[in-house]
């Protein structure tokens, strides 16, 4: 807790906060914005902080995908015997979740200090350096893992890529996955803006993993004007598969027999080309077997993407949260076969393109369960049921909207037939709302425990 003044004394002071959860809300607390596009002043901190990595760092970047290409990349490296560490954002249940440090979640203890050590700098000169919830979190996550030792550290962005936080690092090498239309308010109106907002992790002379099979002018132009060492999917790398396995080549080095990641979805495969066109173009600092590559692919989780919990009914949870990731989305699950129902609960931020997201996915969906969530920037139930009203057309339809994840997904329980699927999806909210009260038990024993 931050106390403005103490009566004793007669002056303000401060009583550093104790916790993770204290540390997190003084951040809520710092900045009049919650996105506030700039490095100017997390920059500042961080030099302060002396914040500098002796190891080969890979920054990621994309509209979706960023976070099965981290957890791509990790899983391969410790295979090989890596120390790694990965920050991801945003997180689905705790927020620790956002670091990993050689595959464990970070300890809430552990991060106190570091959240201590972004206070003292930022707070060190009159006036003190504002920062948004995620800039200091973001310096507090790298300030650990400049403490941990590491021997490779992988960051995803958090939104964009030239004014994001994670950018004050200078990669050894980027990844930008797909580009397609989010955050618009932020990034710019079309795929050429946001191609130019992603394109500003590239670094002169350092290779940039480029996965998307058509990418905006606007990066291609960005990574000739510096320099940069481009690996383009299609053009520098490529892929080949079958039913059983498939195939990498690029720049002088190939792999056959690859088993498919164990992430599922079809959009896997070509973010799996990318992982490793980066971990091809690091080869020299950092040199993975080809028995890591196949160790890593088939060993990979991470929860909330295309997520399938066998039971009955059968439970799909997935953060697909802009038009793009539901379009994957709706054509994974037309790939998982037939089901004699599909259940929908859905809650999304009011800010993004609902009524492409309705429409993508509606064809497949018979039953809704529309959600509110618990942040501001959330949509209400009651406004995605009107908006999804306005553009349906598909008889005997029903939906319903429901105060929070937990309580839509109760009701879809018990409405669901054993033979029928739920999805979960729309925002990280949604699927984390429901993995808070652990799903696969709850699914498992159905209502006994709701």
């Amino acid at each position: 807790m931050i106390m403005p003044y103490s009566a004793t004394m007669g002056v303000r002071m401060k009583i550093q906060p104790q916790t993770l959860d204290d540390w997190l809300a003084h951040c809520e607390r710092l900045h009049p914005k919650n996105i506030d596009m700039g490095l100017a002043r997390v920059k500042e901190v961080a030099d302060r902080m002396g914040l500098q990595f002796g190891c080969p760092v890979i920054t990621v970047a994309g509209t979706n995908g960023k976070g099965s290409t981290c957890a791509m990349l990790e899983s391969i490296l410790r295979q090989a015997g890596y120390r790694t560490g990965v920050y991801t954002s945003p997180h689905l249940v705790h927020f620790e979740e956002r670091l990993r440090l050689s595959g464990e979640v970070v300890d809430a203890a552990d991060l106190v200090t570091s959240f201590a050590t972004v206070e003292e700098a930022r707070s060190r000169t009159d006036p003190e350096i504002s920062l948004t919830y995620f800039e200091f979190s973001t310096l507090a996550m790298l300030d650990l893992m400049v403490r941990s030792a590491l021997d490779v550290v992988i960051l995803e962005v958090g939104l964009g890529g030239r004014l994001d936080a994670t950018n004050i690092i200078d990669p050894d090498c980027s990844v930008i996955t797909c580009i397609d239309l989010d955050h618009m308010e932020f990034l710019g109106p079309d795929r050429e803006s946001i191609g130019f907002e992603k394109a500003g992790i590239m670094r002169t002379g350092r290779p940039v993993v480029v996965g998307d099979p058509m990418p905006p002018r606007s990066l291609l132009d960005h990574a000739t004007e510096i320099d940069a060492d481009i690996w383009r999917f299609g053009v520098d790398f490529k892929l080949s598969a079958d039913l059983q396995q498939w195939g990498w080549s690029g720049r002088g080095r190939g792999y056959s027999g690859l088993p498919y990641p164990a992430l599922p979805g079809a959009n896997q495969l070509v973010n799996a080309a990318g992982v490793l066109a980066a971990l091809a173009a690091l080869r020299e600092r950092l040199p993975v077997s080809a028995q890591a590559v196949r160790n890593g692919l088939a060993a990979v989780q991470l929860a909330g993407r295309f997520q399938v919990i066998a039971g009955h009914p059968t439970l799909v949870l997935d953060v697909a949260h802009n038009p793009h990731a539901v379009a994957a989305l709706a054509a994974n699950l037309e790939a998982m076969g037939l089901f004699p129902i599909t259940h929908a609960v859905f809650g999304a931020m009011a800010d993004k393109d609902l009524a492409a997201m309705l429409a993508t996915i509606n064809p497949l969906i018979d039953r809704w369960y529309f959600t509110d969530l618990p942040i501001p920037r959330a949509a209400s139930s009651a406004h995605l049921l009107e908006r999804w009203q306005a553009l349906n057309s598909k008889p005997d339809v029903a939906a319903a909207s429901y105060c929070d994840p937990r309580q839509a997904l109760r009701a879809a329980i018990a409405t669901a037939g054993p033979a029928d699927r739920i999805v979960v999806f729309g925002s990280f909210h949604t699927v984390g709302g429901v993995l808070k009260d652990g799903v696969p038990r709850l699914h498992a024993q159905r209502l006994s425990n709701i």
